[in-house]
């Protein structure tokens, strides 16, 4: 199917052709009729699918037309509530391109920064609000913003909204909403507060559900480095000699770590910059279009703040640390292989990751091959050692009993399949050699 088959206006058409999109994901075909026939949806969708253009597209349609709630000219007609800044600005960033021929006004806010100019473009009149929970009901509080008027509200990422705590703003942001509008709730895990939710806010709903969280993208080249805690700084090095990797994102598991990898790096002469939590807006904004500019080479991130991150055609993905949560680990290397490309996730794993690793082939349902062609190779029997180690300290899974440290998942971002082009994974020096390891005990 191409997207002159769904019935989409001409100014949207041209509008995704200068992007390079012809061809719609699944969620964006099963999606976009049902949203310009004004009904409800519920979308189960993971990083990669396109999630962002399933609902962007079939928006700016309905919004270039007469609006019934609307009273007067500033009205806002669509909100978008979305759970991170770099997510905000990446989901309004798609509005500009696919609306850049609609006389639609878009506006992001989120906090962090000073209010002014957000409140300045607000009096000015905007269609389409992209919001993080906690800004929108500051100035709604304020007397900045009313709700009265939307006639679509989305959801977005509505698990992540739970795990960080904004569940309880997401509800009294959707009390302040009238009651007829259309509804777009999308997550990518249903657990029972989130569904409960669902069920309270949907009307008769149009259910799509695409790419389930074990599922990683068939084009993408998983491979796993063995090594001791001590020697990942020197693997990295050794792996970032390849000049064909031209940008890779390096995740880390603390914003402490992601510093010290960037400090490593730059200290070895490659051009690295880190976002996480501590960082200003304004220098992950500035980080982020540097790294998608390719002046910087490496970006090293956490969880959290990765979530945001789209970039065309990135080849490289690598696992300094292996996360705790088997989920986050589809995500991270789902920022990779994307847009019909290849790609590659390189994952280092030590004694004490083993047992994150085992549960992350668990959920994908096969075993990552293993390199062992390189000089930090970490002998099975040592491997075994250090995670036989690790579980006695109770160093490795978090107890039955405890909630672990939940690490952010990363949403789609990229809107549609692109016209092929260039990218994939490139020269790589450094497998060569791949054994099929023993199952563990």
């Amino acid at each position: 199917m191409l997207f002159q088959e769904l019935d989409l206006i001409e100014p949207i058409l041209k509008a995704l052709q200068t992007e390079g999109y012809t061809q719609p994901t699944p969620i964006q075909e099963q999606s976009i009729p049902s949203i310009l026939q004004g009904k409800d949806l519920l979308g189960c969708a993971q990083t990669g699918t396109g999630k962002t253009a399933a609902f962007a597209i079939p928006m700016l349609q309905l919004l270039s037309k007469p609006h019934q709630n609307t009273k007067v000219h500033k009205a806002i007609k669509a909100l978008i509530l979305t759970p991170t800044r770099e997510l905000a600005i990446q989901i309004e960033e798609s509005f500009k391109a696919y609306g850049k021929n609609l006389p639609l006004r878009h506006l992001v806010i989120f906090g962090g920064v000073g209010q002014k100019a957000q409140t300045d473009a607000l009096h000015r009149g905007v269609d389409i609000l992209v919001a993080t929970p906690g800004r929108l009901l500051d100035l709604m509080n304020q007397g900045f913003i009313n709700l009265r008027d939307v006639e679509i509200f989305v959801l977005d990422e509505a698990d992540r909204m739970l795990d960080m705590g904004f569940i309880h703003d997401v509800k009294k942001v959707i009390a302040k909403l009238p009651a007829i509008r259309q509804t777009l709730f999308f997550s990518a895990t249903m657990p029972k507060e989130i569904q409960t939710l669902a069920d309270t806010i949907l009307k008769n709903p149009v259910k799509v559900e695409v790419t389930p969280v074990s599922s990683t993208a068939e084009k993408i080249q998983q491979q796993i480095f063995f090594v001791s805690k001590n020697d990942k700084k020197d693997l990295l090095l050794h792996i970032l000699k390849d000049r064909t990797i031209e940008t890779a994102l390096v995740f880390a598991r603390t914003k402490h770590g992601s510093d010290r990898i960037v400090k490593d790096l730059i200290k070895a002469g490659i051009k690295a910059e880190a976002i996480h939590g501590n960082k200003s807006q304004n220098a992950r904004q500035r980080a982020l279009t540097n790294f998608k500019a390719k002046t910087t080479r490496i970006l090293v991130a956490t969880d959290i703040a990765a979530r945001g991150i789209d970039v065309d055609e990135l080849a490289h993905v690598i696992n300094y640390e292996l996360p705790n949560i088997p989920e986050t680990y589809v995500h991270r290397i789902g920022r990779t292989g994307r847009a019909g490309l290849s790609g590659t996730a390189l994952s280092f794993c030590d004694g004490e990751e083993k047992e994150f690793l085992d549960d992350i082939e668990k959920l994908i349902g096969l075993k990552v091959p293993v390199t062992e062609d390189h000089p930090y190779a970490m002998s099975w029997q040592s491997l075994m050692a250090g995670a036989a180690e690790a579980k006695a300290k109770g160093k490795s899974k978090p107890s039955r009993g405890a909630r672990p440290q939940r690490t952010e998942k990363q949403p789609n971002l990229s809107g549609a399949k692109k016209t092929p082009g260039s990218g994939g994974g490139g020269g790589r020096k450094w497998h060569n050699k791949s054994r099929q390891r023993p199952a563990s005990s």
